[in-house]
């Protein structure tokens, strides 16, 4: 979906919007102090005519200056309570999903709420999240996710009706290759063809619908919930069939079988977490039933 276009004031209010809203506070009050010192007019004393348009130049700057010292600390407060607004609302979306029975919970969402969702999903696994909202020529990536020194694209797809083919997952696999991305995620609130889980098998893209986003949240939560410690977990939850052959011991997802692919174990088969690189669990084969 493409954005809307928008002048000056309203990018400006978006980019403080995506910063901590503590950080917008501070942006505005070092806004207005700047801009309040470059403010003070300067007083023409005996000018020569080759020194007038320098003085023009300084007295719009200081005129500039005057009016930014109100318009611009604005701006930032704006962005402040848009980030903290938005931090509310994706905590009660996700603390919503994680109280619900099921993925039923995503049904009712639009598309701008369960970007969001997702965005706060990877948050509460240590990601940092920004969001792009599919706009641009960035081949309709949604999110951008950090953790370290390595970027990991996400794709959001709120469809309800039918399931996400092979298409969208080959489209973001080049994206990711362009951007130079460590992985991708597509996520849904419905489901995967076979085409496209057969195209993500073996690859850094992983898939997640509309269970197994439910599922995440609902750990994440308990684990706040007990104070950041891990929550043990006998069975996974609505586990997809595919991924049904091993549980993860670290986050209780579905496990699919990897190759190493370096070390001393190189081409030798093991169990991997299939939300890989959000969780890097592992379990030999020989020990998963």
């Amino acid at each position: 979906m493409g954005r809307k276009k928008s002048g000056l004031a309203e990018d400006l209010l978006n980019l403080v919007a995506l910063l901590p809203w503590w950080a917008g506070v501070v942006l505005s009050i070092a806004s207005y102090v700047v801009l309040h010192r470059l403010a003070v007019p300067e007083v023409p004393t005996g000018l020569q005519p080759g020194q007038i348009g320098g003085f023009a130049v300084r007295a719009m700057g200081t005129a500039a200056a005057n009016v930014g010292q109100y318009i611009l600390p604005l701006i930032c407060l704006g962005g402040a309570a848009t980030s903290a607004w938005k931090r509310h609302q994706r905590k009660t979306l996700a603390s919503h999903v994680a109280n619900a029975g099921g993925a039923e919970a995503l049904d009712g969402m639009s598309w701008r709420e369960f970007e969001m969702l997702v965005g706060e999903a990877f948050r509460m696994q240590g990601y940092s999240v920004v969001e792009l909202g599919g706009a641009g020529p960035d081949g309709g990536v949604d999110l951008v996710l950090k953790k370290g020194a390595e970027k990991f694209l996400v794709q959001c797809k709120q469809w309800k009706a039918c399931k996400v083919g092979v298409d969208v997952v080959r489209e973001l696999y080049g994206v990711m290759a362009a951007k130079g991305a460590a992985g991708g995620f597509v996520v849904t609130s419905g489901g995967f063809t076979a085409d496209a889980k057969g195209f993500a098998e073996g690859r850094n893209v992983t898939l997640l619908d509309g269970q197994r986003l439910t599922r995440m949240i609902r750990e994440a939560e308990q684990s706040l919930a007990a104070g950041g410690r891990s929550v043990a977990k006998s069975k996974p939850v609505d586990q997809a069939p595919v991924l049904a052959e091993a549980a993860c011991s670290v986050c209780g997802a579905g496990m699919v079988k990897r190759t190493a692919k370096k070390g001393a174990n190189a081409g030798a088969m093991f169990w991997g977490c299939s939300t890989y690189p959000a969780c890097r669990g592992t379990r030999p084969v020989a020990h998963a039933k």
